[in-house]
């Protein structure tokens, strides 16, 4: 027996994304229900960015620590392992998520709970845990906002190996003596070094020549040089040919290289991709490709409809939880403002109704030791993209600010100016705390502060940010 039930907006997965439309779409006024096969709050919550970043401060705290005579020698020790774990577990709720699932409540948003299909143009099916079946429609809107997925490769062995993506890397209750990571983006860089500092062996393999290949090289190679000095076999140019790994899900594995090396550990970690969690939902019964990436315009509006959306991870324009609730603000409107009526949507550049940032300043933070943070294009993606810039770097280790947080302390600063504007089209910091450096690059290239005018912000003494002073007076010369 089937359930029908009619709503204003319909969305489809209950991440940070999908519960930022349903709040926005709420309080506008707008009867909402969201669909959730897995827990309320999403990968972020359970497996990435949560978890990641609980595993990985006690390792910053550490480390941060031990550059400061005075407290160095009192935490020379190892972390205390199971701590960090139980105080992970605990910041996910024990995955459990009965506090968001009464957030979603407290808004007035419906949850339904089961594996939510399009069933035609502003139809959503579910199939319920318990066998119960509902079909919704939507009057204005439905919004898919069911995320990404790790993908593994191709391999021979792989299949049944028991291999670790982000979500067994995130949620692990047991520290391996040996582990081996693929990839060097942010999942692998920071999962190194979280188990490195958790007493793990850890080995890096990289295809590439560096790590975090989107940011500006410098960045990596800090990165590289830290996980080399905490202990870890960083393998640059490398590829994964085969996994071996007789006990089936268990016991050691063999990590077979292109070249015929072969690394021993007892889990291996693949971070090497994600794809869109849009397989089996029913995009075929609207005319779209199963299992693809949805393209959108800048409200979210998936091209060639006139009522679905398509938010976070599932549009492939940035792959982060901050930059996903940012859409779900803009889609948010977006919606309310059709459903109102309104004729003419505010579609400008850095308008109300458009995800202008998506494509001019994304910024990122990785949490390894030093930390990694960038907004805006590199200097490479600038000067592929046409422009006219500079680069101008400085030593963050000169810093005075710099200099009193941490003893030995090493980072560097890029700023990528606009020659032809004087405006940052990108900003890029590694060292110790720079992740707090971030946000005031952000509000630089996103408002497109002429540099001129940025020589009026004032640095407070001491602080890292200081750093803004030394960049704008290389830039003046």
């Amino acid at each position: 027996m089937t359930d029908a039930a009619e709503y204003d907006v319909v969305v489809v997965g209950a991440g940070p994304v999908g519960e930022n439309v349903a709040d926005r779409t709420r309080a506008a006024g707008l009867d909402t229900a969201v669909v959730e096969d897995e827990l309320i709050g999403g990968d972020c919550s359970y497996w990435a960015c949560v978890p990641s970043k609980a595993l990985l401060r006690p390792a910053i705290a550490r480390a941060d620590a031990r550059r400061v005579p005075g407290l160095a020698a009192s935490v020379q020790g190892p972390l205390d392992a199971a701590a960090v774990l139980a105080r992970r577990d605990e910041k996910v709720g024990d995955w459990k998520d009965d506090g968001q699932a009464a957030w979603l409540d407290s808004i007035g948003a419906r949850l339904y709970r089961g594996r939510g299909r399009l069933h035609g143009p502003r139809s959503v099916s579910v199939d319920g845990p318990e066998g119960e079946h509902h079909l919704l429609t939507a009057r204005h809107a439905v919004v898919i906002a069911t995320g990404s997925r790790a993908v593994l490769p191709d391999l021979p062995g792989l299949t049944g190996a028991g291999a670790w993506t982000s979500r067994e890397a995130t949620s692990a209750q047991q520290v391996p003596e040996r582990l081996a990571v693929v990839g060097g983006g942010v999942v692998g860089v920071e999962m190194a070094t979280a188990w490195q500092a958790l007493g793990s062996r850890v080995t890096l393999l990289v295809r590439g020549e560096g790590v975090l290949p989107r940011m500006e090289p410098f960045v990596g190679e800090h990165v590289v040089d830290s996980l080399k000095e905490a202990g870890a076999d960083v393998r640059l140019g490398v590829s994964v040919a085969a996994v071996d790994r007789p006990g089936g899900h268990t016991g050691p594995v063999s990590v077979v290289l292109d070249d015929g090396a072969v690394v021993r550990a007892d889990e291996v970690l693949f971070a090497t991709g994600r794809a869109p969690r849009t397989d089996g939902i029913g995009l075929g019964s609207v005319g779209l490709t199963d299992g693809a990436w949805l393209d959108v315009d800048d409200t979210c509006l998936v091209r060639g409809t006139d009522w679905l959306y398509a938010v976070g991870d599932v549009n492939r324009r940035a792959l982060l939880t901050h930059q996903g609730k940012y859409q779900a603000r803009i889609a948010g409107a977006a919606i309310t403002a059709r459903a109102g009526g309104v004729p003419l949507l505010e579609t400008d550049r850095w308008g109300a109704h458009s995800a202008t940032a998506d494509h001019a300043a994304v910024p990122q933070v990785v949490f390894t030791d030093p930390e990694a943070a960038a907004v805006g294009l590199s200097l490479a993606e600038a000067e592929r993209a046409g422009h006219r810039v500079r680069a101008v770097d400085h030593d963050l280790g000169s810093v005075s600010g710099a200099g009193l947080y941490a003893d030995g302390y090493r980072g560097r600063a890029r700023m990528v100016v606009d020659l032809d504007r004087e405006v940052l089209l990108g900003a890029a910091f590694v060292g110790p705390g720079v992740g707090e450096l971030l946000h005031s690059a952000t509000v630089a290239v996103a408002g497109e502060v002429p540099v001129e005018r940025l020589w009026h912000a004032v640095p407070a003494f001491p602080t890292i940010s200081e750093v803004w002073l030394r960049l704008l007076e290389a830039y003046r010369g």
